[in-house]
């Protein structure tokens, strides 16, 4: 191998490193999205909390800014997440989902 192919493939056996630790990450959060859900549905609570989907918004976009991240790929990337997140607790909830394209901010 060449340096410059040794040096792609040690960045990207760092990619693939970093997406495992995304994909490990992920899950975890929706264990405990999951738990949420659960204890929303128990205690008839809404699927959402707009004045939390707002505050988590504006605290996630400040720190994409402070780690050099876009804050509106930030912004689009936590949106995806949320709305699988609603998806989960309205299924939780034994309602039907909405669409997981549906454009969501709910957290």
């Amino acid at each position: 191998m060449t340096i410059l192919s040794d040096t792609l493939a040690q960045h990207r056996a760092s990619i693939d490193n970093l997406d495992a630790v995304l994909l490990h990450t992920l899950a975890e959060r929706f264990k405990v999205t999951q738990a949420v859900g659960t204890l929303k549905a128990k205690n008839n609570m809404p699927p959402s909390d707009k004045t939390r989907e707002a505050r988590q918004i504006e605290r996630l976009r400040q720190l994409a800014k402070d780690s050099g991240l876009d804050p509106a790929f930030a912004e689009k990337f936590l949106n995806f997440i949320v709305a699988e997140v609603i998806r989960h607790h309205e299924t939780i909830r034994g309602e039907t989902p909405n669409s997981p394209n549906q454009d969501s901010k709910n957290i």
